[in-house]
């Protein structure tokens, strides 16, 4: 079987690779044509994250069983092409955590005290004390923003340097902050507060543009912004007036939205900027253990068909999948759904399996549920094998429960989440034990196909109300494929799930929020 390489790697994983037997094509920098024609008749792929797998290349793909990343990021792989091809995609979460939070605690020493800019200014002949005067890390307020496993080292580190460290992350619980020794805030608090600013987060439709002209606006004069995260979370030309204006002092990045970055890039020419070339993964030690730890995967999966650290498969034998492959399914989209519609920090997940599905092993189905759960705001850092650990680094319960009882259905997952705002329930069943669906939302009765973009409208139940609403949709382009209605008569509200042939614009959910009679929007992706 052959593994086509298109990044480089280190040779400890390339010696795994052809000890245990396996051709290893090994063409770092391929461009993209050159990749559609290697990779049509290999087994593997893995790559870091400078090889973009499209779904143009994955469709060229004939025999193509399984993507590996040697790292976490997965956005430049199309994972939906993947898994309508029946390809395994595998990463190694946790591989460069240290790597990254030490190169953000570099960038900002070369903050405060300029390193970089004066190592230049010796070298070009130059003795220039007085320009690169530097500030004191000690006493300052450090903002972190996303407290995963990187964020909360940075944090650690920082409170070693008598750092005052506050944090936003919406989905750790305050208790859970404090236990760390950091101050949980709002956004905009931490904007007010923080005298430097480093990111942690994934690049998400809700991060995009995160730090931008009004978030600037918000902060000290003179703060200092670090990113080893992921570029499009800055607006890079808002951060560019925001350092002319002095509002910002200085800024570190090594992440840009177009990488490789432009050299003609204005935020280059300014001697505030310190640039590295996404260096945040890049040392000895990371490298050679996210090369062998793919490389073992690799081969675990090809030579022996176990799979390890996937990100849309379970670690379960294909036999084991075949058969509860329905359940996993509906698990998912009870999780995806729960995640995006339940408010605040989640603490507790409590997990009932009912009626026939007490009888199998659920393990797997609460790993995935636990993972489709977390994935709206860790992304690509959670997957099947660790999603319990990342559930429990941020203090969140998992409770399992299994009852030979159930009402309404042969069978029903019952998800209760425990959240700072409140509960939310979702209830999904199998129709025909394969077609997965949602038939309870916070006690609200509907039978719905979670799939696709969805609308979940919580709204006053009266005549007009859903006309309305169909009406600001098509005003807007959006067409109406499915309509799902949950009534409670009593106290005359309705829940409501709608499927779209596209994702609502924010115009649309503008529009829609202002209704009088519209309780709550939001934008679900199943």
């Amino acid at each position: 079987m052959k593994v086509l390489i298109s990044d480089s790697l280190s040779e400890e994983g390339i010696n795994i690779l052809k000890e245990a037997g396996l051709e290893v094509i090994y063409r770092p920098g391929l461009a993209p044509e050159e990749l559609k024609k290697e990779i049509a008749e290999v087994d593997a792929l893995i790559i870091r994250s400078g090889t973009k797998v499209t779904r143009e290349i994955i469709e060229a793909a004939n025999q193509l069983k399984v993507i590996g990343r040697a790292g976490t990021g997965l956005d430049n792989v199309d994972i939906q092409a993947a898994n309508e091809k029946g390809i395994v995609v595998m990463n190694v979460p946790g591989g460069n955590t240290l790597s990254a939070a030490e190169h953000t605690l570099a960038l900002l020493f070369s903050l405060a005290r300029k390193i970089p800019q004066a190592n230049l200014s010796v070298k070009q002949g130059l003795w220039e004390r007085k320009k690169f005067m530097g500030v004191e890390l000690n006493g300052k307020t450090l903002g972190i923003i996303g407290l995963g496993r990187i964020g909360s080292i940075v944090a650690e580190k920082a409170l070693c340097l008598k750092m005052k460290v506050l944090a936003y992350d919406p989905f750790i619980s305050p208790e859970a902050a404090a236990e760390k020794g950091i101050e949980l805030v709002s956004l905009d608090e931490l904007f007010s507060r923080s005298d430097f600013i480093t990111i942690h987060t994934p690049l998400t439709k809700e991060t995009y543009h995160m730090i931008d002209r009004s978030a600037f606006e918000k902060m000290k004069q003179g703060v200092y912004i670090i990113n080893c995260a992921r570029g499009g979370i800055i607006d890079e030309e808002a951060l560019y007036e925001a350092i002319l204006s002095g509002k910002v002092a200085g800024a570190a990045l090594d992440v840009f939205e177009k990488e490789p970055v432009d050299p003609n890039h204005p935020l280059l020419k300014l001697d505030q900027v310190i640039a590295t070339p996404h260096l945040g993964a890049s040392t000895v030690e990371a490298q050679k253990v996210v090369a062998v730890e793919i490389a073992k995967q690799v081969v675990n999966y090809l030579l022996h068909g176990i799979v390890r650290n996937a990100v849309n498969v379970p670690s379960i034998s294909a036999e084991t999948l075949k058969l509860i492959q329905p359940v996993l399914n509906l698990g998912e989209k009870i999780g995806l759904l729960a995640a995006q519609i339940c408010e605040g920090a989640i603490k507790e997940v409590e997990i009932t399996y009912k009626g026939e599905l007490a009888n199998i092993d659920t393990k797997p189905v609460t790993l995935a549920l636990v993972k489709a759960l977390l994935t709206p705001f860790l992304k690509e850092d959670v997957n099947y094998v660790n999603a319990l650990i990342r559930a429990k680094e941020r203090n969140i319960k998992v409770l399992e429960a299994k009852t030979a009882e159930t009402e309404d259905f042969t069978s029903l997952i019952s998800v209760k989440v425990k959240h700072t705002e409140g509960e939310t329930l979702v209830e999904g069943t199998l129709f025909g034990k394969k077609e997965p669906r949602i038939v309870n939302i916070n006690g609200f009765r509907l039978d719905a196909l979670p799939e696709g973009h969805m609308l979940y409208i919580f709204n006053e139940d009266k005549p007009g109300v859903i006309g309305r609403i169909g009406t600001i949709l098509g005003k807007h382009n959006l067409n109406i494929s499915r309509m799902y209605v949950g009534q409670d008569p009593m106290k005359k509200r309705n829940v409501i799930l709608l499927s779209l042939d596209q994702p609502p614009t924010e115009e649309a959910l503008e529009e829609l929020n202002k209704e009088e009679t519209v309780y709550l929007v939001k934008p679900l992706e199943l």
